[in-house]
């Protein structure tokens, strides 16, 4: 189970209280979930759960958010279900951008019922030849009268297909680079919008391809001003990327968990694996790993909840080391349980599939060594 005291030094009494509900709720309502095997079942289920977690309440840190509240969520959630986790980020990434520059219309109308589970939400950034050049996209959005008028398509998607709208970022000035991005929610029902296709990963996660036509949304869905999108979409990146080392700590302390129980059970050569010193070496080192993984994540929680307005520096830090060390950890969980580890029916089977895509969504490892050595570089100056 998840303790908050190895962090205790980040966290508050609310955090601790939030920690025994949420992993309560989340036993009771999200681990009893069969786990999704393909595409479709887990379209399905990320669809039922958005409902969930909105009902108890799981949703909440998000508005007003309380970083650490989400980090707690994220842990718990990736720990049962790294399918549920999905479901919270993408309400967390879609909700965010029209709490913080939409209007009050907006924000009754999509954001508040999304964080009551009744409205799912989708961050739409990434294009064919634009992922972390951000600033290369070419969708575009021109005005016409009382409405924006979109072209240009999005890929790898989560929540493509069975969303209720989406946080959309496109060029209203082509020749601005990334002071020409804008930003629009852009409910699922737009004329113009289609869903293209579903892109199937090895661990269910609803994902896939946008097109926008003469895609029309009216003029009062853009996020902020024209031109305000690339910062709007950063500074929520930014915020939530801190989330994402957290949801690789909860997968990473299953994974611990079920290899601990596998060697203490299992015997080979006449003796339970965990008497074997080779094994107490590499579960030494998954611990030690998954310990300093959650320091960094929390300090970086802890200093956004401290009032920093950028986090950029500890939440690279905190999402690179986090995901990195989770890998090795369910790597080494997985080679513990020998043959077993690789069946499809295998928990650690579910979390070494899971646990790859987090090293590269929302700024993959090699683009947060980018982003330490510049603030390093930065700091000499």
């Amino acid at each position: 189970m998840i303790s908050l005291h190895p962090v205790r030094a980040f966290v508050e009494d609310a955090h601790h209280a939030l920690l025994e509900r949420a992993s309560a709720r989340c036993d009771a309502r999200v681990a009893t979930l069969p786990r999704a095997m393909d595409d479709a079942s887990g379209r399905e289920q990320a669809r039922a759960l958005v409902g969930v977690l909105g009902a108890e309440r799981l949703l909440e840190p998000i508005f007003p958010l309380d970083l650490r509240g989400c980090v707690v969520m994220r842990e718990v959630l990736a720990r049962v279900s790294p399918l549920a986790d999905e479901v919270f980020a993408l309400q967390a990434l879609g909700t965010l951008p029209i709490f913080w520059r939409g209007s009050a219309a907006l924000i009754e109308r999509y954001a508040r019922p999304a964080l009551a589970g009744a409205m799912m939400a989708a961050f739409a950034m990434t294009e064919p030849e634009a992922g972390s050049d951000v600033a290369s996209l070419t969708t575009s959005a021109r005005r016409d009268g009382d409405t924006y008028v979109l072209h240009g398509s999005k890929t790898l998607i989560s929540n493509a297909g069975i969303a209720d709208f989406y946080v959309v970022f496109a060029k209203t000035d082509a020749t601005a680079g990334a002071r020409g991005i804008s930003c629009f929610v852009v409910p699922s029902d737009a004329p113009g919008l289609h869903f293209t296709r579903a892109q199937v990963l090895s661990a269910p996660h609803p994902l896939g391809e946008l097109s926008f036509a003469e895609c029309r949304v009216p003029a009062d869905h853009l996020l902020g001003a024209e031109g305000e999108g690339f910062k709007l979409g950063m500074s929520t990146l930014d915020a939530v990327r801190t989330t994402v080392g957290a949801a690789a700590t909860g997968m990473a302390s299953r994974a611990l968990e079920e290899a601990l129980a596998h060697v203490a059970s299992r015997k080979q050569f006449g003796a339970a694996l965990a008497e074997q010193q080779l094994v107490q070496s590499r579960l030494a080192i998954m611990a030690v790993e998954l310990d300093a993984a959650r320091l960094l994540v929390y300090r970086a929680a802890h200093e956004r909840d401290s009032g920093a307005e950028r986090v950029t520096l500890e939440s690279a830090m905190a999402k690179l080391f986090a995901t990195e060390a989770a890998q090795r950890i369910i790597d080494s969980a997985l080679q513990l349980f020998g043959g077993r580890g690789v069946l499809a029916e295998s928990v650690v089977d579910g979390l070494y599939r899971s646990i790859r895509p987090l090293r590269i969504y929302e700024g993959a490892t090699d683009v947060q060594y980018i982003v330490i050595a510049r603030a390093l570089l930065r700091g000499r100056d």
